[in-house]
């Protein structure tokens, strides 16, 4: 896959965009949605990256097994009240849901817990992530950005992608789905799960479907340029969809820092319950602004890992949030 098409499924680049100011002092966190804003534009209202997307409610039900694993409230055994929302890649709201550019997939959860608090789930459609840290990311996005038509060879993008073989291993691993309900998303960061007696286990997440439908690009290119946000809610009005909600739990001299590096995948998987979808939001333009998704919002039972990508992603979800709503 030549290099501009290949980090065009992560980014969504399109070089002709406004560029947005860049602050080389300030905290990675801005520079990131700084850099974002430089490849994709600036879209009032909207995220700068996953920008399209669609929201859904339903509900969880805990499988048995979860709460042997963990003390959280979310796994005591009643059902609880989501919010999901699925998503296209780039910061473009009205990028067609076929294009390349389009991949990776995400999918967004708040559970919505008895006590009033919520606690929040962000995976997408890659099995791991691209790069290790924020400022690589922020770095990737700015050689993205400087390696337009014209551009000087070997581009600062292809010297980047010579020196990060993880994008090409973690890009490879997405394609366009026939529907949101037919896709599987993964956390790429490591969480740690603490039960009654203090035993922690770190795991990855995975919300796997009951199939798995991508398209080949020839099919994803002829679709309905919002075929996927049009499809779900379609789909929602003859029945509800399912998700397993699933732990891969580390193993001994398992990476739980850095994002990129992969577990194997003879890993334990541990079914922690079921995620079931059944409406579409009524309004689903004006529900995605007010809601913000932090990977880091999480529950007693549940903690961050010793990864340091889930403090950026918080602080950089939180900056896109206060500029989409000044």
């Amino acid at each position: 896959m030549k290099t501009r098409t290949l980090v065009a499924a992560l980014a969504g680049i399109s070089l002709a965009w406004p560029v947005a100011a860049f602050a080389q002092d300030a905290p990675v966190e801005q520079q990131l949605v700084d850099a974002m804003n430089k490849v994709f534009g600036v879209h009032a209202g909207f995220r700068a990256n996953h920008a399209k997307g669609v929201v859904v409610e339903g509900k969880f039900k805990p499988s048995a097994e979860a709460a042997s694993l963990s003390r959280a409230s979310l796994f005591s055994g009643g059902e609880i009240p989501v919010t999901v929302r699925f998503s296209d890649s780039t910061g473009v709201p009205n990028l067609p849901d076929g294009s390349d550019d389009a991949n990776p997939h995400g999918m967004a959860v708040k559970f919505h817990l008895a006590d009033g608090s919520d606690m929040d789930l962000v995976i997408n459609s890659l099995k791991f992530f691209p790069v290790s840290t924020g400022a690589e990311l922020r770095d990737l996005f700015l050689a993205i950005a400087d390696s337009g038509p014209g551009a000087a060879k070997p581009t600062r993008l292809e010297q980047f992608i010579g020196s990060h073989p993880s994008v090409p291993a973690a890009l490879g691993t997405i394609a366009t789905p026939d529907s949101f309900a037919n896709e599987a998303y993964f956390g790429v960061n490591a969480f740690m799960l603490v039960n009654k007696a203090g035993a922690r286990q770190a795991v990855r997440w995975q919300m796997l479907p009951e199939k798995v439908v991508h398209l080949d690009k020839a099919d994803a290119a002829k679709r309905a340029p919002d075929f996927l946000m049009t499809e779900l809610p379609a789909r929602l009005k003859q029945g509800p969809v399912a998700f397993r909600f699933m732990a891969q739990l580390a193993a001994a001299g398992d990476d739980t820092k850095d994002p990129a590096k992969p577990w194997p995948d003879d890993r334990k998987l541990v079914a922690l319950g079921t995620l079931t979808i059944d409406k579409a939001v009524d309004d689903s333009d004006a529900a995605q602004k007010k809601l913000l998704f932090l990977p880091g919002q999480l529950t007693d039972g549940i903690e961050a890992s010793d990864d340091p990508m889930i403090d950026i992603r918080n602080g950089a979800y939180a900056i896109s949030f206060s500029r989409r709503n000044p």
